[in-house]
């Protein structure tokens, strides 16, 4: 069986803004108080989903889309490695939050401001409040991110049969 471009992209749209909502949804009934590098990576699974849902609606250009979500997912790659490497390893890190703040919570902090109940960020990067089968959410991102990754590569290296 073979997907569609428009149908990888729409399913890579939806997962991007399932995964979203999920996190949205699971801080809200536990309670947990997201970080600066959450939100973030809120931010990029929702531009994973702009991108894919662009590969929608203009399949034509699909190495362009894959070339960006590719990148997007390289970055939350990184994003929530780095965040995992903070929970695992607070004593000898530099929490976030503190000092002068970063682009990443710039970005944060603009868009805390004009929707502060998705984007408002009032936790600590090293906090693991959330476990599922021994990984916090911070070590689940990384997996989706990877996946993201890996499609993305799928679709830049794709075949298109005419």
């Amino acid at each position: 069986m073979t997907l569609s471009l428009r149908t990888a992209f729409a399913l890579l749209a939806m997962a991007a803004v399932g995964l979203t909502l999920a996190g949205w949804a699971i801080g809200e009934l536990m309670k947990l108080q997201p970080c600066p590098l959450c939100i973030f990576q809120r931010l990029l699974y929702l531009l994973i989903g702009l991108l894919a849902l662009a590969g929608v609606l203009f399949p034509g250009a699909r190495r362009l889309w894959g070339a960006l979500l590719a990148v997007t997912a390289a970055g939350g790659v990184a994003t929530a490695a780095y965040q995992s490497w903070l929970q695992y390893l607070p004593e000898v890190s530099m929490e976030c939050g503190f000092g002068e703040p970063t682009v990443i919570e710039q970005i944060v902090d603009w868009f805390g401001v004009r929707w502060p109940a998705m984007f408002m960020a009032t936790g600590f990067c090293s906090s693991k409040d959330w476990l599922f089968l021994g990984l916090s959410m911070a070590n689940w991102s990384v997996v989706c991110f990877l996946t993201f990754l890996a499609a993305a590569v799928w679709l830049l290296l794709r075949r298109i049969e005419h």
